[in-house]
């Protein structure tokens, strides 16, 4: 596997958004019902603050599925929602759910380090945070340093789940390349995700508050933020696709699950 330019990784954010141009009403429409799944389950006493991150490698494939469909000409359907679940790896794909869960909460639990625990204790829902909260405490350098920590399980999950599907990896394995795969590719990933922190951050607040200004109504910043934030997420979602395909070349006709 031969190291990538850095400047493939501009190209993996051009190519979501060629995918999104394609189908963007199905692909948004598929968003939205991955949203409302995330809220119904939610809503589920104790478990449901859980289950979201244990179930990011089944409905990851939701959206890699949408985009090999309209790479293929497929019409993308909201049954591809379930797409993980109808995986033959699903049980595979649990695991590595719960392989998130156990590093997002080392990650979460580390920051502690940084500001004596309460950024912990917010998502853990022993604080309430306020403007007060975060300016008296080292909570945004403990958010800092806990995405910092997680950096080497992000590079660890982020092809493992497309591996397991599409390739029939078992767990350790599929983590193993994932991890490499990245590491070789470090100088495009940098790229990639200062251009969506750029794209998907920045832009969008500086859009919002120019025209919030313009109307003298600075609230108005906030609906302006929310509609372009969500189409730019399913975007970058979209621009995931092709990470794996550089890398690993095109999944397998017809996919596992079909």
């Amino acid at each position: 596997m031969d190291k990538l330019p850095a400047k493939t990784g501009w190209l993996w954010v051009k190519e979501g958004f060629q995918i999104f141009s394609k189908r963007p009403a199905e692909l948004s429409t598929l968003f939205f019902g991955y949203l409302f799944l995330m809220l119904a389950v939610g809503i589920v006493p104790i478990v449901g603050q859980l289950l979201p991150l244990v179930l990011v490698p089944l409905f990851s494939m939701t959206f890699m599925h949408a985009c090999v469909y309209v790479k293929r000409g497929k019409r993308v359907y909201p049954n591809l929602l379930l797409a993980g679940f109808r995986s033959p790896a699903v049980g595979t794909l649990f695991k590595l759910g719960g392989l998130y869960l156990f590093a997002a909460t080392i990650a979460a639990f580390a920051s502690s380090l940084i500001d004596g625990g309460v950024f912990w204790q917010a998502i853990t829902g022993r604080l309430t945070v306020d403007a007060d909260l975060v300016r008296d405490s080292n909570m945004t350098s403990a958010m800092v340093f806990a995405a910092l920590v997680y950096i080497p399980a992000a590079m660890a999950f982020w092809y493992a789940a497309p591996l397991i599907s599409w390739q029939g990896m078992g767990l350790s394995k599929a983590i193993f390349y994932s991890f490499f795969a990245v590491k070789r590719a470090g100088m495009a990933f940098a790229v990639f995700g200062l251009a969506w922190v750029g794209i998907g951050m920045i832009l969008p607040a500086f859009i919002s508050s120019i025209v919030g200004a313009l109307l003298g109504m600075p609230g108005a910043a906030v609906f302006i933020l929310l509609p372009i934030s969500m189409v730019i997420t399913v975007i970058m979602y979209c621009s995931f696709y092709p990470t794996y395909t550089q890398l690993f070349g095109e999944p397998p006709e017809p996919l596992p699950g079909e």
